[in-house]
């Protein structure tokens, strides 16, 4: 992904965002984030998948679509993703099993079952996401606009409706991200492609602070209503983030 030089010309409130997340310079001096996730949540039994609450250490790169996520599955085994090409290997490099153009192997009903590539692809996208947003952004073919603010827990957020490049794996390519009074991402909307298109509002909170970055803690999806509420009966996915390491 080629950079602008700075944030100048970005709508005002993604660089107010970006500020109070610690700046866009200081994020761009480096190459990505690991972090140590434990996850949860009901769509994993939804889907025929077994998640188990074990510490998994999830690595992004920045400037690349790149994901690895160990262990996956058996104790020795890594799974690395990019958006062509998703592969499960062993303790000493051996392809357990690989898979081409990942995206287009869903069966994307809502009640269908993965297998452990569909959710390899699903988990590096969404980790790339998590780890990448909301600075990512602020690069070149992201097209951010203000849209109406909403309110959540007493607490009014102003949104932000971006559309992804068309080349960059994601949720959906239009996604919204709604921003607390102090700039700090606190919900992040879009609908699931894979998963039936099923309209989801994720949650983040409890903020840490990692060289001067903020990185949440806490990640809550739920799905959404027709009325754009969550559905507080069905929590979805559930992320601890914590350990986070920037290199």
């Amino acid at each position: 992904m080629t950079q602008h030089p700075s944030g100048r010309g970005l709508v005002p409130l993604l660089r107010e965002a970006l500020d109070a997340h610690g700046g866009l310079e200081r994020w761009r001096r480096y190459e990505g984030i690991s972090s140590t996730i434990v996850t949860g949540g009901r769509l994993w039994p939804l889907k025929g998948v077994e998640i188990l609450r074990t510490p998994r250490r999830a690595r992004s790169e920045f400037r690349r679509q790149w994901t690895q996520v160990k262990p996956f599955g058996d104790p020795d085994w890594t799974m690395t993703w990019t958006p062509g090409h998703v592969e499960v290997t062993d303790g000493k490099g051996k392809i357990i099993a690989e898979r081409e153009d990942g995206r287009e192997a869903f069966d994307r009903r809502y009640d269908a079952p993965w297998d452990p590539l569909n959710l390899a692809y699903f988990n590096g996208y969404a980790m790339w996401t998590y780890h990448a947003a909301p600075f990512v952004l602020a690069e070149p073919g992201y097209e951010a606009r203000e849209i109406a603010p909403i309110d959540h827990e007493g607490e009014k957020l102003r949104g932000l409706s971006v559309r992804f490049p068309e080349a960059v794996h994601s949720h959906t390519r239009e996604q919204c991200f709604y921003f607390g009074e102090d700039g700090l991402l606190r919900r992040h909307d879009y609908a699931v492609d894979v998963w039936a298109d099923s309209p989801a509002a994720h949650f983040v909170s409890d903020y840490v602070d990692v060289n001067g970055l903020k990185y949440p803690s806490h990640r809550s999806v739920f799905v959404r209503k027709p009325d754009g509420t969550p559905d507080r009966g069905f929590n979805a996915v559930t992320i601890e983030l914590s350990d986070y390491t920037l290199f």
